[in-house]
This record gives C-alpha cells, sequence and structure tokens, in this order.
C-alpha cells in the first residue's frame, strides 16, 4: 500500500519587492518559513501595472545555487557575464546554474500590460558549488504536457511524473520535480514521490 504524503505546515506567502522595486509575493524565505532544503527562495511576481514591474532586476551575483524563472504572462529578457542572452515569454522557463559565480540581469521587455511568473531558488551540493556557470532556455511549446483523467494537465518543467513524463531541463545536481499543474472541478492528481525529497505545493490562479 502506498504511504500518503502528510501536510507539516501551511503558511500565506508575503508581499515584498526586490530588485529595483518590483512587487511580489514571497513563500520561501520569509520568517515562517526560510528556506525548504533545496529549495532557498520563491517569489511570485504579478501585476499589470507596469510602475510594479517596469524597474527589473538589474544586473547582480549571484553564487552556489541555481535560479528558475517561470513565466506565465509576459516577457522577461535575461543577459548574463558569460554571454547568454535570451527572452522567455508566456509559459516559458529559463533555469540557470550560477555555480562558481555570474552576473546577471532580468528586466521586462514590455512597458505595459501583465507581467506574471515565479522565480524559484535551489541550493547546489558542496560538490557543485564551483561548477561552470550554465543557462537552459526552452519555450511554452517546448516542454511536455500530461493530461489528466477527469481533466487537468501536468506541465513536466523538470523530473518525471508517474506516467513516464519527463521534463525539458536537464540537471546532473539537483533533480527536483518542478509542476505546473492545472486542475479541474472533477480532476484530481496522484503521483510518488521519493521519500529522500522535500516537497511543496503552491496554490494559485
Amino acid at each position: 500500500m502506498p504511504e500518503f504524503c502528510q501536510i507539516d505546515q501551511l503558511i500565506r506567502g508575503q508581499a515584498t519587492a526586490d530588485g529595483d522595486g518590483v512587487k511580489l509575493t514571497r513563500i520561501i524565505g520569509t520568517h515562517q518559513l526560510s528556506e525548504l532544503d533545496p529549495f532557498l527562495l520563491l517569489d511570485h511576481f504579478g501585476s499589470d501595472e507596469a510602475s510594479d514591474y517596469i524597474g527589473g532586476f538589474p544586473p547582480h551575483p549571484h553564487r552556489g545555487f541555481e535560479t528558475v524563472t517561470y513565466m506565465l504572462k509576459g516577457k522577461m529578457r535575461h543577459q548574463d557575464s558569460v554571454g547568454n542572452n535570451g527572452v522567455i515569454e508566456d509559459g516559458g522557463v529559463q533555469w540557470m546554474t550560477a555555480g562558481s559565480g555570474i552576473i546577471h540581469s532580468e528586466m521586462p521587455e514590455q512597458t505595459e500590460g501583465m507581467l506574471s511568473g515565479f522565480q524559484l531558488w535551489v541550493n547546489l551540493p558542496a560538490s557543485a558549488k564551483m561548477s561552470p556557470p550554465k543557462y537552459q532556455e526552452f519555450k511554452h511549446e517546448d516542454i511536455p504536457v500530461e493530461n489528466l483523467t477527469n481533466g487537468g494537465c501536468i506541465k513536466v518543467i523538470a523530473g518525471k511524473t508517474t506516467q513516464g513524463t519527463t521534463g525539458v531541463i536537464h540537471n546532473s545536481y539537483v533533480k527536483p520535480n518542478y509542476w505546473d499543474v492545472k486542475l479541474t472541478a472533477k480532476s484530481k492528481l496522484s503521483e510518488s514521490i521519493p521519500s529522500s525529497h522535500q516537497s511543496f505545493i503552491y496554490v494559485y490562479q
């Protein structure tokens, strides 16, 4: 018989700002939940007021972890000190391994309309903290989608589902499951999670 996971903690995200005044909700990285190893931070940004996001995230350094930006709506440009340059749009994702060190920026490629998405920070193990920086970028249509019984679907960004759908992100250091799950009123989801994994669910509309 499978053993069902129990919910240990319920938290509410906290309103804050980061970068050059970008308004967002922070879920991981607060006094309620300082981290959830290996996850260091989870932010949800979303506004149709340009003043809430237009300042973006100007050049800043990272080292020893990975940053994942998943766009729900809008356009964001990534540039970094090792020569990567790309724009992610609705449903796209970029996964940056800072490793030994990198300077990057993430700036909106729009001056009006909705800009919405998530940023997740994933800690690297000690053995990989000095690994070479790496950048992966994928469009919405590149990311596998698994349809669920009675409606709903799983967009598999990273990891592998019980049915065998494998995410588009290739990661040899940390191997998390990162899924965007959409459920209808009649759909349900049942997935196996390795006992070694820390898990969280963030509910949004």
